[in-house]
């Protein structure tokens, strides 16, 4: 890595050690100089991730360490330490592919209303297909988390937003709000239409985890985003009440042209009563 940083790629790892190799191989096949890899080891209690971490160490790599205290923690302490002016979070257990971070580095460079960068993921693991994400859509995203936690977006978002949530109701969803805060700030996202992490599914994983949690986690971040709610919510009666009068509108149209033909045939079937009769 130079001594200029672009992306600080965020790996927090809680006894994951027989996965952390293969992540960190991905990272460091991404052919920039101006990346740099931060491992946070979330107080990792099995011996063989502390050896694995200790090797990382002795190999240069950046790790900072602190005592168990969540993902969303783990991921605020590694971006303190990053110098990058973009973040990429990538869980110790997933892969990242090469190849679209040049495409995604050139949309935040190019274009200073974009504030995150995402694209779909390669399953792998317990399931194997393609996880396509689609297109932003402001209703989707208060509705329910579509966007992976990989995915690249300027340092400042994370400030904006005063780093990722400590406080939610359960861990696993912490970037789901985090990403409702980045649209609350007016950042735009843009979809990349390729896969840009493979993403590993356990029969135990954190969104698992939250099962059972859902309408907690939704009253969280209602109450939390509650200006942002009200405004879609304002959004939606108003398209509703234009429906509505638009379909007033129609049927008053359709009245008045079924009353005029109405009269028609009413005066032209009189009109051939009376000639009958003469």
């Amino acid at each position: 890595m130079t001594s200029t940083c672009k992306v600080s790629v965020i790996m927090p790892c809680f006894n994951h050690g027989e996965f952390l190799p293969e992540a960190v191989a991905s990272v460091k096949k991404v052919q920039r100089e101006d990346i740099e890899l931060i491992v946070v080891d979330d107080g990792s209690t099995d011996e063989l991730t502390r050896t694995e971490i200790e090797k990382l160490r002795s190999k240069g790599i950046r790790v900072v360490q602190q005592e168990n205290n969540g993902l969303g923690a783990a991921r605020n302490a590694g971006i303190s330490a990053s110098c990058g002016e973009y973040i990429f979070p990538l869980d110790a257990d997933d892969r990242l592919r090469p190849g679209w971070m040049d495409t995604g580095i050139g949309i935040l460079d190019t274009d200073p209303r974009v504030g995150v960068v995402y694209g779909d993921a390669q399953c792998f693991g317990t399931q194997t297909h393609r996880w396509v994400v689609g297109p932003f859509s402001r209703e989707r995203l208060l509705n329910y988390n579509f966007i992976h936690c990989s995915a690249l977006y300027r340092k400042a978002v994370w400030e904006q937003n005063r780093g990722y949530e400590t406080t939610m109701p359960v861990q696993g969803v912490e970037d789901w709000e985090f990403w409702i805060g980045a649209f609350e700030h007016g950042w735009r996202f843009q979809y990349l239409p390729e896969i840009i992490f493979d993403y590993r599914r356990a029969e135990q994983s954190m969104l698992t985890r939250v099962a059972g949690f859902e309408g907690q986690i939704a009253e969280f971040v209602a109450k939390k985003h509650g200006f942002l709610y009200r405004q879609a919510w304002l959004t939606a009666v108003s398209e509703r009440q234009k429906e509505c009068e638009s379909i007033r509108w129609t049927l008053r149209n359709l009245g008045k042209l079924f009353g005029t033909r109405l009269k028609r045939t009413f005066h032209r079937d009189s009109g051939s009563l009376k000639h009958a009769k003469s």
